[in-house]
């Protein structure tokens, strides 16, 4: 591997409720480069789920994220000729940026009314 690992950048909490994991939602959510309109459509649909629910939207997402975050995975291990999925532990960060795929993949491929 050549020249130095690329330095990990910090990402701004979202103006509106100081959160980081709500601006790196948007983030992931942003197509084409419009993130006011990713921002417009995650405030949206936080303003839709404290609506619904009567509670903090904050507190659903985090609960929501903690129910779709993995704890492990399997990854392929090569011994002696032969291929074994061995289960390990999902380190924090990558626990986050799958829950966000899952997230978007599944409203994604919904069909109906965005």
């Amino acid at each position: 591997m050549r020249g130095k690992k690329a330095p990990r950048r910090q990402i701004t909490p979202d103006p509106k409720f100081g959160n980081v994991y709500i601006a790196k939602f948007t983030n992931y959510i942003m197509i084409g480069g419009k993130k006011t309109i990713a921002q417009k459509v995650m405030y949206e649909a936080l303003d839709i789920m404290s609506e619904k629910t009567k509670q903090d939207p904050l507190e659903i997402f985090d609960k929501a994220l903690k129910n779709v975050m993995p704890s492990l995975e399997v990854k392929s291990k090569r011994v002696g000729g032969a291929n074994y999925q061995v289960p390990m532990s999902v380190r924090g960060e990558r626990r986050y940026v799958l829950a966000f795929r899952w997230i978007l993949t599944a409203t994604r491929s919904k069909k109906g009314k965005r």
